[in-house]
């Protein structure tokens, strides 16, 4: 998907909103049975919450641990959910969350893993091993590259804050770099909504990119100081909900539950959306 599409596909729906399919069994009604097949309660799930969400939605970001633990059916099930996404919601910006960060013919097998094989719009990268890890996948046409910068888990302190001898954080030591690696037409970055305020001086080193914002909703996160430290002109964000709209109910109204809660966060982004002059 290019720039272009999914920034139209954002102002056109009134919604900057991706939600996170990361799926616990422990957390669905029992009629989906996922005792005793979890992979097929898992896809029945993932189908009714994209149904539920699509409207009010611009992207879906399947976590592939929650899958890749389920064995080869698991895997199958990931690959089945972007294959609905891409055959009944074509307009769906499907991000794979894989987190992969190795180098060489290995990086490559994993993005076209990801962009050939599942067909999926972008994956996130750890870039602790440099460029090597991130270019296999920039090589890609009209495909994304979803760096981690900063990250909302209460760790990321052990080395992401960690100042060099200039003073500079590292996370944004890395976004200073790996910048130039690309371009905002095909790499994003990874910044934790419960770190907003970090928002302000990366948008002073990427202000064209955009940034995928995790936090929102169960981690804390505010949507209102992402908005006012994260926001430009082509909105720049896509902030990402998972536990707090899949999960809204373990009941049999688990979809309907979950198309209120993205809902309620769609209608607060449609206004700040409204507010750009383009």
């Amino acid at each position: 998907m290019k720039r272009t599409e999914l920034v139209e596909n954002i102002f056109r729906k009134g919604s900057f909103l991706c939600v996170g399919l990361d799926p616990d069994p422990a957390r669905m009604p029992a009629s989906l049975g996922a005792d005793a097949n979890p992979a097929a309660a898992i896809l029945a799930f993932n189908k009714a919450i994209i149904d539920a969400t699509a409207p009010y939605c611009v992207a879906y970001k399947p976590n592939t641990a929650f899958y890749e633990c389920h064995g080869a059916e698991g895997w199958q099930a990931l690959a089945d959910t972007v294959a609905y996404i891409r055959k009944n919601y074509p307009d769906q910006f499907v991000i794979a969350d894989a987190k992969r960060g190795d180098i060489g013919n290995t990086a490559a097998r994993y993005a076209r893993t990801f962009f050939d094989t599942m067909d999926c719009h972008a994956v996130t990268l750890a870039p602790y091993m440099g460029e090597d890890s991130v270019r296999p996948f920039l090589d890609h046409a009209d495909r994304w590259s979803i760096v981690l910068a900063l990250t909302s888990n209460p760790s990321a302190g052990n080395f992401e804050t960690i100042a060099d001898a200039e003073g500079m954080p590292l996370y944004q030591r890395v976004v200073r770099l790996s910048r130039h690696w690309g371009s905002p037409v095909n790499t994003m970055y990874v910044v934790g909504a419960t770190r907003p305020e970090s928002l302000v001086e990366l948008r002073k080193l990427v202000p064209r990119h955009f940034f995928l914002v995790p936090g929102v909703g169960a981690q804390g996160g505010n949507l209102e100081q992402v908005v006012e430290n994260g926001m430009i002109d082509e909105c720049g964000l896509l902030v990402n909900s998972s536990r707090g709209i899949i999960h809204a109910s373990s009941g049999d109204d688990f979809a309907e539950a979950a198309a209120a809660a993205a809902r309620e966060m769609a209608e607060r982004m449609a206004g700040y959306l409204a507010a750009i002059e383009r």
